[in-house]
C-alpha cells in the first residue's frame, strides 16, 4: 500500500506488531479575526526555546511526524561550544517537547558505513520521512565538508547510518515519501564548503538509497526577488492531486546579509523534476522578534509539515532566526493555490 505524505502511519507499521491506537491531532489554532494570510503563525511561538537543554546554545531548523499516539522528531541543537549536532524528541501534542539531551548515536548500517562515521565533523538541519516500513532522517552530514547523509529508525531510539548519498558539497537533502517510476527519489542543493550564496534544487533518484544518479535540474533561484539567491527544499514533499506540494526556503541579500522566507511550489507526481506551478509571492518571511533577532537574523527556515486532509489542515515547523523551533497554520486547500498563483 503507497501511503500518502501527511498520513499518519500506523504505530503496528511502524514497529511490526500490536493495536494500531489512535493518531493524536495536529497542533492547530484558527486563523486570526482580520487576517487573510495563507500561512500564520502560532500564538504559542516560539514552542521550542534556545536554552530547552542543559547545554544547548540553539535549538532550530527540526523535524517532527506522527508516531503512535503523539509525535517524535529529530532536532537541530547546538551546544555552547557551538558544535552542531542531533538529537531525538518525543512529544504528546506536537508543542511541549521532550528532547534526548545526548545526541543520536547512529549504529552503521554496514561496514561500509562504519568507514565514514569516524569523520565526523557536524551535523544539522534534519528531515524526517516515513517510507515504506520506517523513518528515514536525512541531514547536512560533515564529512570532508558539508553533504547528505542518510540514517533511519522504527522507534526513534534506535538509529542506523548508510553511506553519504553525495560528495561534498551538498546540503538540504529531502526524500520523497513512496518511489516514483521503481526509484526512491531526493530533492538536494550543491553548495560549497560556507556559507553558500548560491543554490539551485536538484532531483536524484536511487534504486537502494545508497547510489544515487540520474540528476536532474528542478528549480532556480529568481532575479530581483525574495529568492534571488538561493533556493533549497524543505519538508518532506506533500502528495496532492495537483502535484508533490513543495515548501521551500528561499534567499534574498540584503545590504545585512541573508534573509530567509518560505515559498510554496508544485512538481509533476511522476517526473519531480518538473516544476507544475511556483508561486511569486512568498508565504512567510521574517516578520516577528524571534525571526528576526538570534544567532542569525531574518530566517524563517521549514524542515517538517503535518497534515490532516480531512481537516484541510497544514502545520509548518520551521527555525526562527537560527535559534528557536516555531510553527505555522493553513489550510492546505488555500496552499496549493497560492502555490498556483502568479
Amino acid at each position: 500500500m503507497t501511503r500518502r505524505s501527511g498520513d499518519t502511519p500506523r504505530a503496528g507499521d511502524a514497529q511490526g506488531a500490536g493495536p494500531v491506537p489512535a493518531p493524536a491531532p495536529i497542533p492547530w489554532e484558527e486563523r486570526p479575526a482580520g487576517s487573510t494570510d495563507v500561512l500564520w503563525r502560532s500564538s504559542r511561538n516560539p514552542i521550542i526555546r534556545r536554552d530547552q537543554l542543559p547545554r544547548s546554545n540553539s535549538i532550530f531548523n527540526s523535524a517532527v511526524v506522527p508516531f503512535g499516539t503523539g509525535f517524535a522528531g529529530v532536532f537541530r541543537v547546538d551546544d555552547r561550544t557551538r558544535l552542531m549536532n542531533l538529537h531525538a524528541g518525543r512529544s504528546r501534542d506536537g508543542v511541549a517537547w521532550r528532547i534526548d539531551p545526548d545526541p543520536i548515536v547512529f549504529r552503521p548500517a554496514d561496514d561500509r558505513a562504519a568507514e565514514i562515521q569516524g569523520a565526523f565533523e557536524h551535523a544539522y538541519d534534519p528531515r524526517v520521512t516515513w517510507l515504506e516500513d520506517r523513518y528515514y532522517v536525512t541531514w547536512c552530514n560533515g564529512y570532508h565538508g558539508p553533504t547528505v547523509g542518510i540514517g533511519y529508525t522504527r522507534d526513534f531510539d534506535t538509529f542506523h547510518q548508510l553511506d553519504n548519498a553525495f560528495l561534498p558539497f551538498n546540503r538540504n537533502g529531502v526524500l520523497f515519501p513512496r518511489r516514483i517510476g521503481g526509484a526512491y527519489g531526493m530533492l538536494s542543493r550543491p553548495s560549497d564548503a560556507g556559507h553558500t550564496a548560491f543554490g539551485d534544487i536538484f532531483w536524484s533518484e536511487s534504486p537502494d538509497l545508497v547510489h544515487w544518479g540520474r540528476h536532474r535540474h528542478v528549480m532556480a533561484p529568481v532575479l530581483w526577488s525574495w529568492q534571488s539567491t538561493k533556493v533549497g527544499a524543505g519538508p518532506t514533499p506533500i502528495e496532492t492531486p495537483e502535484g508533490w506540494l513543495l515548501l521551500y526556503h528561499g534567499v534574498l541579500t540584503s545590504c545585512n546579509g541573508f534573509v530567509y522566507s518560505i515559498g510554496a511550489a508544485l512538481l509533476d507526481l511522476e517526473q519531480p523534476w518538473k516544476v507544475v506551478a511556483r508561486a511569486r509571492d512568498y508565504l512567510l518571511s521574517p516578520r516577528e522578534p524571534y525571526e528576526q533577532v538570534g544567532d542569525v537574523p531574518n530566517v524563517v527556515f521549514p524542515c517538517a509539515a503535518l497534515v490532516h486532509r480531512e481537516a484541510d489542515r497544514l502545520t509548518i515547523y520551521y527555525g526562527g532566526a537560527d535559534t528557536v523551533v516555531c510553527i505555522a497554520h493553513g489550510h492546505l486547500s488555500e496552499v496549493i493555490r497560492f502555490a498556483q498563483s502568479r
